[in-house]
């Protein structure tokens, strides 16, 4: 067991943990969240020895073997399954030994390393490798490609695989998932759920979380803060701890206002001075519960547009590509006012080209693409990250796309994004990866765009930003597409989906439960055919064309839930506003009567609907379930 004892902990004079206690047990699943810069890396680096503590004590179990992520991979000559293979210290030790041992006369010491080759597995080393480098994406060609050649996208995927590779007892993962596409997240969910170690994920996907943590460890105001459970169990947790130390302090401000009330009226008198005195050193005793602090730093919405065209844009008999180079053909789409799709697709299925040709980006190599009069396109992709000049500051970005804008306009905008003060003004040289995601994003959000292309906009965002991202989005009156292994993100914010694989971008009848299914039948890793009980690809086509047609007869339903879902969140939100005016106490004094009356209705008239759209949603649910058993037993 790993114990922190009083632990604290300081980067230059940032005080990150101050008097943190917590224990780690042997096979825990642990999310580790909290706001960026409050700590999450830096307690990595203080568990693996590269901080030393600046007071309180941590232990950790002698010969317990370590492996983490590193988040900067140097270049190297190495071919990609070289590197990940070296993860296997104690293997690559081993296998040196044989080496320098093979022509020498120590038999017996050569045979005890060859029993220790066998027990690690190291004859089937190179085969584990390849496994986890195809389960994150990685071609068959491209294994033996030197590290070097990769970008740095694709370096953290060989870090993660490296990391993965070595045979440990603790795992710490910082950020796994933000360079991955969907179906790698996927294989790397069920990767982790099969590791038999302790495993510390430092995360902002709240289904990957959801999936895999069965605790939650937060950092919160220099304290390790611990939740039993998922993500969503944190949540509830949170909150009813919110709410209870609310109350408590509440109660305590009206117990201190009666304590000092009593002594200035009291102290001056000889008879009552002793029970002040006294009331003075209860006030001292007392410790001071903070406020709760629930506020998200983020807050903004995308401006509606100024014109809209019918259709934004449209492509017709397109073939998308590179040079001569034909990734998707016969493409045939028009965006409209108000659509909102999500792309799925295996790893380098074409989805990111797709979204270039939307842009303009990327000429097409034959067909056409015809843009409405008005269209006004938001792109953010990671590379517009590199774009940001770094010597300008936050608000000289915005002043230079409106010149006539004042700066008071400007810096009331930018506070939305959490850029405040110096944020603001100074240089965005400093800024981290997820500063440098929210400025592209205000960007984006300043110029109105009626059409917003995301390319993994999530990555580098933390829990609190993508949730504000989140209710933007739903709010969002334009046409939106996105492509993202948030899985939250996408279910909460689009209507439909548009599966891009095998050349071809065509409507998906199915929600991401189904693309998961879809997935695992597509896996280059299928067994063979005699193996799986498929007898021909005859079969497999069959197969394949009987789960399109039950995913189109579930649509409908599971766009009505969908639906009923954002018109109960839309609900709930309204209500718990109502209910928050009610609890003032104010509002029943005799002069605000009528207000108090309209209020009460407003609240029956929303309790009476939210019961209609649960009632309407858990009908749906036994409806979907319903024919799920039946399809299962044809």
């Amino acid at each position: 067991m790993i114990t922190l004892q009083d632990v604290v902990l300081q980067r230059g004079s940032l005080l990150l943990l101050d008097g943190a206690n917590f224990r780690i047990h042997p096979g825990r699943r642990i999310g580790v969240i909290g706001a960026n810069g409050s700590g999450k890396s830096s307690l990595f680096a203080l568990l693996l020895g590269q901080l030393p503590l600046d007071g309180g004590e941590l232990f950790i179990p002698a010969g317990w073997r370590m492996a983490h992520m590193a988040q900067e991979v140097a270049a190297s000559e190495r071919t990609a399954l070289q590197y990940v293979v070296d993860g296997d210290v104690r293997l690559r030790q081993v296998e040196a030994g044989i080496e320098k041992l093979a022509d020498s006369d120590q038999h017996d010491q050569l045979a005890r390393l060859y029993a220790e080759l066998e027990a690690l597995d190291g004859y089937q080393a190179n085969n584990r490798a390849e496994q986890l480098l195809h389960g994150l994406g990685f071609s068959s060609g491209q294994t033996d490609n030197p590290v070097n050649s990769f970008s740095g996208g694709w370096r953290i995927r060989l870090s993660l695989a490296r990391a993965l590779m070595c045979p440990s007892e603790l795992l710490l993962l910082d950020e796994p998932t933000n360079h991955l596409d969907l179906d790698a997240t996927l294989w790397l969910e069920q990767w982790l759920k099969r590791y038999s170690g302790t495993l510390l994920l430092i995360s902002h996907d709240r289904d990957f979380l959801d999936t895999i943590a069965d605790e939650i460890l937060s950092l919160e105001q220099q304290q390790l803060i611990s939740y039993r459970g998922n993500y969503s169990a944190y949540e509830t947790q949170k909150a009813q701890r919110l709410a209870q130390q609310q109350a408590n302090y509440e109660k305590q401000q009206r117990r201190v206002a009666e304590i000092h009330q009593f002594v200035s009226r009291f102290r001056a008198k000889a008879t009552k001075a002793k029970q002040a005195q006294s009331r003075l050193k209860e006030l001292e005793r007392m410790e001071l519960i903070a406020p709760a602090h629930i506020d998200s730093p983020f807050k903004f919405v995308f401006w509606q547009a100024e014109k809209n065209s019918t259709p934004l844009i449209n492509l017709s008999r397109a073939s998308l590509g590179y040079g001569d180079e034909s990734v998707l053909g016969g493409v045939e789409m028009s965006l409209q006012p108000g659509s909102r799709i999500g792309l799925l697709g295996p790893n380098g299925a074409g989805k990111s080209t797709l979204v270039k040709s939307l842009v303009g980006d990327l000429p097409l190599l034959r067909g056409d693409r015809v843009c409405g009069e008005h269209l006004a396109i938001g792109y953010f992709a990671q590379h517009q990250l590199e774009a940001l000049d770094l010597e300008a500051s936050a608000a000289l970005h915005i002043q230079r796309l409106s010149p006539s804008a004042t700066e008071q306009e400007i810096r009331n905008f930018l506070g939305g994004f959490n850029f405040h003060g110096d944020k603001a003004l100074a240089p965005i040289t400093p800024f981290s990866g997820g500063e440098k995601a929210r400025l592209a994003l205000a960007l984006i959000v300043w110029q109105k765009p009626n059409l917003l292309l995301l390319d993994e906009p999530t990555n580098h965002l933390d829990l609190e930003m993508r949730h504000a991202l989140e209710v933007a989005l739903q709010a969002y009156g334009g046409a939106l597409v996105v492509i993202s292994h948030d899985r939250h993100l996408l279910r909460n914010t689009v209507d439909e989906f548009y599966l891009v694989a095998r050349g071809r971008v065509a409507p998906f009848a199915g929600t991401l439960a189904d693309y998961q299914d879809w997935l695992k039948a597509e896996s280059r890793d299928e067994p063979p055919a005699e193996e799986a009980g498929v007898v021909d690809k005859q079969d497999k086509k069959g197969l394949r064309q009987r789960a399109a047609l039950q995913r189109q007869k579930r649509a409908p339903l599971q766009k009505k839930v969908l639906e009923l879902e954002r018109q109960m969140e839309r609900l709930a939100t309204e209500l718990a506003a109502v209910e928050q005016r009610l609890a003032d106490g104010d509002i029943y004094l005799e002069e605000r009567k009528e207000e108090l009356q309209v209020l009460l209705q407003q609240r029956g008239a929303l309790q009476t609907g939210l019961e209609q759209s649960e009632s309407g949603w858990l009908e749906l649910h036994e409806q979907l379930e319903a024919m799920r058993q039946s399809e299962a037993s044809d």
